[in-house]
């Protein structure tokens, strides 16, 4: 497995362009066809597998047409909450509790 922090944006790019190729050619479509279903130029699908730098929204309609939305799944997901921050969190909500259940005094 490479190191992907090790590699350069442009080498990253061009694995990008791989796997987009190598799912187009497993199933069985055309560049021709991938640009018209996504709705962007053939040229772009071109540039994407060459791994040249894309405008985003093109890389996400191509994926979807790919099925492959799920290349992006993790920046959807939660990172889970330290024990220690919910420790905060929690000790601070028991702190603004206790304080607006103060009754005002009446003099």
């Amino acid at each position: 497995m490479t190191d992907i922090y090790a590699s350069t944006d442009r080498a990253i790019l061009k694995a990008i362009g791989a796997k987009i190729r190598k799912i187009r050619l497993n199933m069985d479509i055309t560049q021709a066809k991938l640009a018209q279903d996504a709705n962007i130029s053939l040229s772009v699908v071109q540039k994407i597998e060459r791994g040249e730098s894309c405008n985003l929204s093109n890389l996400i309609r191509v994926l979807r047409m790919l099925h492959s939305l799920e290349m992006l799944e993790q920046f959807f997901t939660e990172d889970p909450i330290s024990p220690v921050l919910l420790a905060k969190l929690l000790k601070q909500t028991k702190k603004k509790q206790r304080a607006s259940k103060t009754p005002p005094l009446l003099w």
